[in-house]
């Protein structure tokens, strides 16, 4: 069974959409106590880091999702869900994260950037696969997948599975063994990106 966490943030129902369009049924589960019953989970969201560590600790999500990921059973961030998953985010100040990957969540850095790129990056971008992950099968690299952040992850090159390159190079997937994230949109990346959500299902 695969659950999607509800934690009061967006981007829940195009998560759900995309895997019953793969056939597979999921659920939105937003009691925390039943986090444990699956055997996968989805992290999601749209929206601030700040507020989305607020609603985990009021839903009591944090802490499910903390003892979920020491199952060893497969956890996916996606967007800010991934970002979730780093130990701090400077957005709007500074805000403690999961602290499940090593790492932070910084702005894009525009003094770093050759030419003028608006931020939010947003559109259609490649990844650079770095290492194999289970996630990747069958993803050629440099597919191109979809992006809405303004914030990406810093972290070491062991956790860094794909780079993207907006003005410089970020990490844009991540894994540290049962935990996985990434920045761009499996559930809206048609074709490649329902690949990634069929790979998650037979992990």
């Amino acid at each position: 069974m695969i659950g999607i966490v509800d934690y009061n943030m967006g981007n829940l129902r195009s998560v759900y959409n995309a895997f019953e369009k793969i056939g597979k049924k999921v659920d939105i589960v937003k009691d925390a106590k039943r986090l444990r019953e699956y055997d996968k989970i989805i992290l999601p969201g749209d929206g601030a880091f700040g507020d989305a560590m607020k609603s985990l600790e009021a839903t009591g999500m944090k802490e499910a999702v903390l003892d979920f990921s020491a199952s060893d059973k497969p956890l996916l961030g996606i967007c800010l869900g991934m970002q979730l998953l780093f130990d701090k985010s400077y957005e709007f100040g500074e805000t403690k994260g999961l602290g499940l990957i090593p790492g932070e969540v910084v702005e894009f850095d525009k003094r770093k950037f050759k030419t003028r790129l608006k931020v939010p990056h947003m559109g259609w971008n490649e990844i650079f696969i770095q290492k194999q992950s289970p996630l990747l099968k069958g993803v050629s690299d440099e597919t191109y997948l979809y992006f809405v952040h303004s914030f990406h992850a810093t972290c070491s090159d062991c956790y860094i599975v794909g780079k993207t390159t907006y003005g410089y190079e970020f990490p844009s997937v991540v894994q540290k063994d049962n935990i996985f994230g990434f920045q761009p949109h499996p559930e809206k990346s048609h074709d490649n990106g329902l690949k990634i959500l069929k790979n998650f299902i037979e992990l």
